[in-house]
């Protein structure tokens, strides 16, 4: 479905090609994470659209009702600029809401999971829709005049093979920013709220970038190497310890257990309303090991069957409680994926002291570059539970007030007990941090002696050779520097470098004047009242 006043000087087919530019996870560019920028996907260098300045139209259009709006096709076929005028056709193309209106797999029809949760806080299946191509005026009827059971306080919608038509029926029935999709397109980390309308409710949107870890194969063309883990890395390990130093937003590749650590994405829209809230669920069609709509939906539902979340959505009206059930499946996968990172690394250190390999040393490298990026996906994923404490959901207010305040009560409390666990995933990746500089030490320490690593041309003597020496010739200056504690003040350097033969005439001396060994002064100079010793 094109996008009214869009020119494209390419507009290719859903090709090969393109299935090979989604594998690639963007960099994220946080500037365009929120509305609260002022001009969405435009860079400093970018020309600002004329035409849009000239506009005598109202920035911000009536909402449609949708009630007669299907006998003109829809008004969701210009969504976004049917709805922000202000996403102009150059706009659109840069944060790829173009793209994936124009190219998707046709072929493959997007599917939309449901789950109920009643007044009762019980969650049930309602289903799942699903949308062809060539069909969009069913879907878009379906969407919009199917109502719901009026018992049902919340409904989460999971989107597999999100089709350019559902994109725009979504966005234009739920009056959704563009910022939630172009996010989601290009894995920015956002959270925002907009449209706050006090006793009714609002809309809040969270992207959030989380790890997690899966089982993983090895050679190049898909099968399981034949190459024993006891063994060093093998040749495609090598090219990908190559890639992986250049692009932290790949997969790390854990050769000791045989997996992956992959980013995953968490991308929730929730609007919040008094007379029935609704939670999207983007799921990306990248050829990326991402978490599928249906198991996703599989894994909410379930967390409807715990005793002590049934009698939270039985306590609190709020509908950010079902939100949380999403934030903890990232941190899930979260402390999976640490775990598995430091079993690795403890195989590694004993890889490095027994068979130390210059490619082991790169794989550390590798580790550590991935190990910061993680830093900042954690801080990412705190400032995101934050936000979810901090927003307060406006149609609170039409509830009696002791319920409200025992209801943010409990939000105060969840979301205490997922920060606590985000801060013990962070101290965690620290003290992992701390082990992997001590295993890097220890790989360099060992990685130029033969003894230790077959086919280098150092030895343990070679090593000792240069090791002694070095070591006392730093004591010497040290000592000879600091010599303003032995030696009186104005005491000349070159004396001061002499002090290991000041050293033995003393104790010569003292040797033939009886004096005790732990009285023995370093320097005999007269009138130095701490060191010299009286005879009387």
């Amino acid at each position: 479905m094109s996008v009214p006043g869009l020119v494209r000087r390419h507009r290719p087919n859903y090709t090969k090609a393109l299935e090979e530019e989604k594998k690639r996870l963007p960099t994220p560019s946080h500037r365009h994470a929120a509305p609260s920028a002022p001009w969405p996907w435009i860079d400093i260098h970018d020309k600002i659209d004329a035409q849009q300045l000239e506009s005598e139209l109202p920035p911000v259009p009536e909402l449609c009702d949708h009630s007669t709006c299907g006998l003109t096709g829809g008004c969701w076929t210009g969504y976004p600029q049917s709805r922000f005028p202000n996403w102009t056709p150059s706009q659109i193309e840069r944060s790829k809401i173009a793209d994936a209106i124009s190219n998707y797999n046709k072929l493959a029809p997007c599917k939309v999971y449901h789950v109920d949760v009643n007044d009762s806080g019980f969650f049930t299946s309602a289903g799942v829709a699903i949308s062809r191509e060539n069909e969009e005026s069913e879907t878009w009827e379906a969407m919009v005049h199917t109502k719901r059971p009026h018992n049902i306080r919340v409904r989460a919608l999971f989107v597999e093979n999100m089709s350019g038509p559902v994109l725009q029926m979504l966005g234009a029935r739920y009056n959704i920013e563009p910022f939630f999709f172009s996010s989601s397109l290009n894995w920015i980390p956002s959270r925002y709220q907009e449209n706050p309308e006090p006793g009714k409710g609002d809309h809040i949107t969270i992207t959030l970038t989380f790890l997690k870890s899966m089982d993983a194969l090895y050679d190049s063309k898909g099968a399981q190497s034949s190459t024993s883990i006891n063994t060093v890395a093998s040749t495609e390990d090598r090219l990908t310890l190559t890639e992986q130093m250049i692009d932290t937003q790949s997969p790390l590749r854990l050769r000791s257990k045989r997996r992956i650590l992959v980013l995953d994405l968490l991308s929730v829209h929730l609007i919040r309303n008094i007379e029935g809230s609704t939670i999207i669920s983007y799921h990306p069609t990248l050829e990326h090991p991402t978490t599928s709509a249906n198991w996703l939906r599989d894994r909410i539902r379930y967390a409807g069957q715990s005793v002590y979340w049934q009698s939270i959505f039985q306590k609190s009206q709020d509908p950010t409680f079902v939100l949380l059930t999403f934030v903890w499946h990232a941190l899930y996968a979260w402390d999976e994926a640490l775990e598995h990172l430091y079993n690795h690394i403890c195989w590694l250190e004993t890889k490095v002291i027994t068979t130390s390999d210059m490619i082991l040393t790169q794989e550390l490298h590798v580790i550590r570059a991935h190990h910061l990026h993680y830093s900042s996906l954690l801080e990412d994923f705190q400032k995101t539970v934050n936000f979810i404490k901090n927003t307060y959901y406006p149609g609170m207010d039409s509830i009696p007030k002791s319920e409200r305040k025992a209801s943010a009560a409990l939000m105060v409390r969840e979301c205490d007990n997922l920060l606590s666990e985000i801060d013990r995933l962070e101290m965690g990746r620290r003290m992992q941090d701390k082990r992997l500089k001590n295993v890097m030490n220890l790989a360099v320490f060992g990685m130029n002696i033969k003894d230790f690593v077959p086919g280098t041309e150092g030895t343990a003597a070679h090593y000792l050779e240069v090791a002694i020496p070095l070591t006392g010739l730093t004591i010497w200056v040290v000592v000879a520097f600091q010599s303003k504690f032995i030696y009186p003040e104005g005491t000349g350097l070159f004396k001061r470098f002499a002090w290991p033969v000041q050293l033995c005439l003393n104790l010569l001396r003292t040797g033939t004047s009886g004096v005790a060994n732990d009285d023995i002064p370093l320097s005999t100079v007269p009138g130095n009242s701490r060191w010299h010793k009286s005879n009387d």
